[in-house]
């Protein structure tokens, strides 16, 4: 393979994993990144804000030789925990016994990313903001923010990983036959924080993702190392219960006494907390074709994701993977790299985005049913006795390589199977007898 020039828009996770890639298989690498060095100033004041890192993602991380160092700093998190308003719980494994997803410091890791890349010999340059680009040369300007100075980079390939609102994107939406859409759902998110307790232990179950469902809203909290639970309220920007009316601390405090007492109670900063922290939206990108010329878009830059199944991280990262895979599929052969990798990836990045909005529905509404708790342990205990028939979607996500959109279509199968089977009659009393075993197994 002939050692290219090739330039990256973004240093977060997606654009310094590539970068390792591209400079493994012999490239001269360039990142260009709008803010500062991470590694130099404070992450987010000092807080951990998570991701659910889970096999995808590892993969990708073992191609790089970086998975062992990771899981040093990694929380596994093997069920969820689910806090119903009376403070009572309920349990459901994501897996089988030892199958975990992980929480893992987004800020950490992508300082880590950056750490590798430079120690390989990826050239990483900061407070430069991409003015333009010109696509079909694979060349752009970018700004420095201290100086004030602008300056073309060009190279044999530019490459857009800088996030949902990339600006390389911008550019190809101004081209011919470029199809784009942008989606923000009708929830938002804010940030809390539940500190360690006073021996600096974890005041909840340590390895579990926690959940407070209730229907059209939800309260999430993982697990980080320092014995604190980052929380997250994913809730409606309007509406009776709604950002919209929760315009005091006082209010919002008292919401929460309601909804999510068990959690308040280990907040001693709440009021500040609510005060403070951001009130942030959640956007779905799509976007078709991912290059034009010698650009090409990877991540969230072509396909951005609200984060209710966990996979915002891992399908960039198994974008890396793909992309590796093509670079030793083809060569030199560019144009081919990436005709293959938008064509290969597309369907499955539309399907995580359907995915995502899939999973959050089963969060907020149905964690807390009885009923959806005894359909997944239906499916739990037909897998386990026919694994080569059964693989639950959740499993098929997280757990597994299997195609994203393989996973929809097989998803929507099981559905139309267990929506007939849950309406047996009394079927609390036989879920677990060879008639439903034998239904299962004619339908499939």
């Amino acid at each position: 393979m002939n050692s290219k020039k090739i330039n990256i828009a973004g240093a977060g996770l997606v654009g310094s994993l590539l970068s390792i890639y591209l400079k493994q298989k012999g490239h001269e690498v360039h990142v260009y990144e709008h803010r500062p060095d991470m590694r130099k100033t404070s992450l987010d004041g000092g807080r951990s804000i998570n991701l659910a890192l889970s096999d995808r993602g590892w993969k990708a991380l073992e191609g790089v030789g970086l998975s062992e160092e990771v899981r040093k700093i990694a929380i596994p998190m093997y069920r969820r925990v689910m806090h119903a308003k009376d403070g009572s719980l309920s349990f459901q494994s994501y897996g089988k016994e030892k199958q975990a997803i992980y929480s893992v410091s987004r800020g950490g890791l992508n300082a880590r990313l950056m750490q590798l890349a430079e120690e390989r010999g990826v050239h990483l340059h900061f407070d430069e903001k991409c003015l333009s680009a010109e696509l079909e040369k694979g060349t752009a300007t970018f700004k420095h923010k201290l100086s004030g100075e602008a300056h073309e980079v060009t190279g044999d390939l530019l490459i857009g990983a800088d996030g949902a609102f990339s600006a390389l994107r911008q550019q190809m939406q101004k081209t011919d036959r470029f199809s784009y859409s942008q989606q923000y759902i009708e929830h938002g998110y804010k940030e809390l924080n539940i500190p360690p307790g006073k021996d600096g232990q974890h005041q909840m179950e340590k390895e579990a993702l926690h959940i407070w469902p209730r229907g059209s809203y939800m309260l999430i909290a993982l697990p980080n190392p320092d014995g604190s639970f980052t929380c997250t309220l994913f809730f409606p920007f309007e509406g009776e219960n709604s950002f919209g009316t929760l315009q005091t601390p006082a209010q919002a405090r008292s919401f929460f006494e309601t909804e999510f007492g068990d959690a308040l109670a280990l907040m001693p900063d709440f009021d500040e907390e609510w005060t403070a922290n951001p009130t942030s939206s959640l956007v779905i990108i799509r976007c078709y074709p991912w290059h034009r010329g010698k650009t090409a878009l990877i991540g969230d830059a072509s396909h951005a994701i609200v984060p209710f199944y966990g996979q915002g991280m891992n399908s960039g990262f198994e974008d890396c993977t793909v992309f590796n895979q093509l670079m030793e599929e083809h060569g030199d052969n560019w144009p081919e790299i990436l005709n293959s990798f938008e064509r290969n990836r597309k369907p499955d990045a539309d399907a995580i985005a359907d995915l995502a909005m899939r999973n959050f529905v089963e969060m907020r509404d149905l964690t807390g049913q009885k009923a959806f708790l005894l359909q997944k342990k239906i499916e739990a205990k037909f897998s386990d006795k026919h694994p080569d028939k059964w693989v639950p979607l959740y499993s098929m996500v997280t757990f597994s390589h299997t195609r994203y959109s393989e996973a929809l279509r097989i998803g929507k199968k099981q559905d139309a199977i267990m929506k007939e089977i849950m309406a047996l009659p009394e079927i609390e009393k036989i879920w677990d007898s060879e008639e439903v075993e034998a239904l299962m197994l004619s339908r499939l």
